[in-house]
Parts: C-alpha cells; structure tokens; sequence
C-alpha cells in the first residue's frame, strides 16, 4: 500500500485536487482511502456527493471509546473509503488532535490491513502547517510519499519551499520523501515554467500541470469531483493524467530548500518580483 499526503498553501485547492486525483485512480480500478486531515471536515465531499461525514473526534465525543470503523469510514465514489478527522470546537484545543487520534484508531480497527486490499492511503493535511499533529502524517511515517499543490503565485512558492524544509527534517531519520510538485493553475504568466524551475532548484519534478478550469467549480456545485459529474470534458482527463503521473511515478527525492534570497531571485527572474 501506497501512503500519500498532500500538503500545500491553504486555499490552493489540495481537497479538491486530492479528491479528483482519487477519482482518477478509483477509475483504474485503484482502491484508495482517503483521510481528511483538516478540522473543517471537506475533504471527502465530493466523493461523498456533498455528505457532511461525521468525523472521527465527533463520533469519539458522541458515542465513546466503543467505535466500529464503519462509524468512521464511508464507502465514497469509485469504492473509495472516506474518513474524516475532524478537530475541537474553535477556540479550544488543538486541530492536530485529530489527525493523531484518527490515524491511531484506524490503525487499532485495522483499515490498513492487508485483508482490506488498499493500493493506496491519502492524507489531505491543513494548509501549510508542518508542526505538531499537523506534521503527523511525515514525522511519524504514516506517509511516506509527499506531493505539494502550488501554483504561480509567490505566496504558493513560499509555502511549497517551506514543506520541503518540513520533509527534509523528517526525511533524515524516515522513509519520507517528496514525490513532486502539481501546479494547480492560477494563470500566472510563465507559471508551468516557473514551476518547473522551482522543482528543478528544489531537486524534484512537476508531476503534473492542471489547467484552471471552470468545471471544476461546476462540478463542485452539483457536489462531484469531475470525472463523475462529466467524464467526458477535458477536464477529467486532466485529472487522469495526473492520476496516471502519481500511480506511475518513480521519483521520490529529500528535497533541497532555497534560501529565501534564492526563493526570491527566482521570483525576480519571473517577474513577480520587482528590483528595490
């Protein structure tokens, strides 16, 4: 079984590519569980047709220790298995008590098992935080491949050089390693190039370029990743393609952050930085 996080700048759009990505593997015939790592519960809705899951830490509150894993864990499109961490109540606690509760419970119920027949577990990790609970699923080798959604945009860049500082820490002493950078378009001039020079100066790939399009948010609307709201567009096998890229990839690298100079002098170089 294949261990996947994805991580990335809040409001990149990892759910939706985690979840579309999944769609395209659950096509060829994959099977896959996903583990939504964020407090706010959605990273499972479009394969679940909009259904608000009930996450692991409040069935926990609601019904005890006595949980079975089919309390937590929901049959979703492509005979995906869906499961949500959930977190406190806001303003109490700390969010990364999910994670660490949810992944040790399934592991106690036995959803990694080999009788369940996954080829591949994802974890869907809040923003871009790589510390405390958030850091679990690297720091702990609950996963050990890494793929970090970004775009063109210089707040997106910083935030993928500062993951791989995060993997790069845990990758000394664990299995981790990076898998690749995916470029969720936000139409920024240059921006495949840009990308692709990044992961070459970070030492990994751009795994795959998804294109903006505006069928992603129509699909979002009817509450179903792409390819089950309307296989045929070109926007679904653009999500094949980088379904294939991830099952097919090879490279898995210990990244090499920039310094933030560096970082900037490739900004500057793009043009999305100006000279003092």
């Amino acid at each position: 079984m294949r261990k996947v996080a994805i991580y990335g700048k809040g409001g990149i759009g990892k759910s939706t590519t985690t979840q579309n990505t999944v769609a395209g593997l659950a096509e060829m015939g994959r099977k896959v569980m996903v583990v939504g790592c964020d407090p706010k519960a959605d990273s499972t809705r479009l394969l679940l047709g909009g259904l608000a899951q009930k996450s692991v830490l409040d069935t926990l509150r609601e019904e005890g220790e006595d949980v079975e894993l089919e309390d937590i864990r929901k049959a979703g499109y492509g005979e995906t298995w869906c499961v949500e961490s959930g977190g406190p109540e806001p303003g109490v606690g700390c969010a990364g008590r999910g994670i660490i509760t949810s992944i040790n419970m399934l592991e106690a119920l036995g959803a990694y098992e080999e009788s369940e027949g996954l080829d591949y577990a994802f974890y869907d990790v809040l923003g871009d935080v790589v510390c405390g609970g958030f850091a679990m699923p690297i720091r702990d080798g609950k996963a050990e491949e890494i793929y970090i959604v970004c775009s063109g945009e210089m707040m997106a860049m910083y935030a993928a050089n500062n993951i791989c500082k995060g993997i790069m820490k845990y990758a000394q002493s664990g299995s981790v390693r990076l898998g690749g950078l995916i470029c969720n378009s936000r139409n920024v001039d240059n921006e495949k190039e840009m990308i692709e020079e990044l992961a070459r100066k970070l030492g990994t790939q751009m795994i795959y370029f998804v294109p903006r399009d505006n069928d992603v948010q129509r699909a979002e609307i009817n509450r179903k990743t792409v390819i089950e709201w309307n296989g045929a567009c070109q926007q679904a096998d653009e999500y094949r393609g980088l379904a294939k890229a991830i099952d097919e990839n090879e490279m898995f690298v210990i990244p090499t952050p920039l310094e933030i100079e560096q970082l900037e002098q490739l900004l500057l170089d793009f043009g999305l930085l100006e000279e003092a």
